[in-house]
């Protein structure tokens, strides 16, 4: 079996598809939460200058998307055609513009331009956008694509807490059922509920 190591920073968000797909293949891997203080020194070491970054015998590779999809492929997890693998992708990738629309704001230092921001989103593009990806993961029976279980899903449930805070929108679960079902749906698989229950334990 392939040696392996994640290397993410103290929390779930980015990294924790990773985790979650390698728990789903059956792969030991080491767990390497990276401390701050530890960061600086890793940095330099990292395909881009960021993480998460896996490891597979001495070679480490990055960016959590292609990370998802490589996995996702080797785990029989990528549609049977290029046809449902474009259909997880498009799917993955507007999850991934809501993401970014609001981590943008909640990364923002200014509390007056912020506030003015999450407005913004929270009146113009949320209700549109997150409804629309809540229709797509009903119509797909609780998953992001086709219907079943693929690597997008895991995606959307290893970033799923953080995306609730980002979003600063405290009533997710009850506004939009079916994501959270999707979630459900990753975490309560026998493996992945198992790395799950013994993972250490963090808010996002």
């Amino acid at each position: 079996m392939d040696n392996v190591v994640v290397y993410y920073f103290q929390l779930k968000a980015m990294g924790e598809s990773t985790r979650l797909l390698l728990a789903y293949g059956g792969q030991k891997f080491d767990d390497r939460r990276v401390a701050k203080e530890e960061w600086l020194d890793l940095k330099p070491n990292t395909p881009f200058g960021q993480l998460p970054v896996l490891e597979i015998n001495g070679k480490r590779h990055g960016q959590s998307i292609a990370i998802a999809r490589y996995l996702g492929r080797k785990y029989g997890l990528a549609g049977d055609n290029i046809e449902e693998a474009f259909e997880i992708d498009q799917n993955v990738d507007f999850y991934g513009d809501i993401r970014l629309k609001a981590a943008n704001v909640f990364h923002e230092t200014d509390p007056e331009l912020k506030k003015k921001k999450h407005e913004e989103l929270l009146n113009n593009y949320y209700p549109q956008a997150l409804n629309r990806l809540h229709d797509i993961v009903t119509k797909n029976n609780g998953h992001i694509a086709l219907g079943k279980l693929t690597w997008g899903d895991f995606v959307i449930a290893g970033m799923y807490d953080c995306f609730k805070v980002i979003l600063q929108m405290p009533d997710f679960d009850e506004k939009y059922p079916n994501i959270l079902k999707l979630y459900r749906n990753v975490v309560n698989l026998p493996r992945v509920k198992e790395y799950c229950d013994a993972a250490p334990k963090c808010e996002f």
